[in-house]
């Protein structure tokens, strides 16, 4: 993650990786088969700290949308070449020709954020904190504008800086989740 904060996906070769951990190039493949395997294991140990830093968020004594607008906030990249999006767009991209155990295992990634954000929505509905929708249904669409807004931001797209995104997706989420008795 180090190597790709610095310089990159591009920049990233079995050889200069080898070099910066002090093993051969040899080694690494040895050990993770592929460039691809790597970049996985290494998104799979980026998504780890992100799930444990999502429980502990989501696992607060808060408000549902407090803890709603934490996990937008911990999905949606710090900025321009953030690393783990930078690695995750990455291993989207490879994924076309990945093997059927790589794409359980990317699923399986994208299944918690998604179980987890259910579960926080269908809390929010069931303490009247939130208009009543079904929690999987608006997570998937939620999910796909939290990819949409971050893949622009990641990538550095002219107008859409975090701050922007995060307050367009705010705005949606006042508009898609009030109560309409309050």
């Amino acid at each position: 993650m180090d190597m790709i904060a610095e310089s990159g996906l591009e920049k990233l070769t079995m050889a200069a990786l080898g070099r910066e951990v002090g093993m051969s190039s040899g080694h690494l493949l040895y050990y993770f088969h592929s460039k691809d395997e790597l970049l996985l294991r290494t998104l799979e140990w980026s998504e780890g700290r992100l799930g444990a830093e999502r429980g502990r968020l989501l696992a607060r004594a808060a408000p549902a949308r407090e803890r709603l607008d934490a996990y937008v906030d911990l999905y949606v990249p710090d900025g321009h070449r953030d690393p783990h999006w930078t690695l995750w767009l990455e291993v989207w991209n490879r994924s076309q020709n990945a093997d059927e155990d790589a794409r359980e295992r990317q699923a399986a990634i994208e299944g918690a954020w998604h179980r987890d954000l259910v579960a926080l929505l269908a809390e929010g509905i069931s303490h009247g904190d939130f208009r009543p929708v079904d929690p999987d249904r608006f997570a998937a669409r939620l999910r796909a504008l939290l990819d949409g807004f971050s893949i622009h931001v990641a990538i550095g797209l002219r107008g859409t800086d975090r701050e922007q995104i995060l307050g367009h997706v705010r705005e949606f989420l006042d508009e898609a989740l009030a109560r309409s008795d309050t």
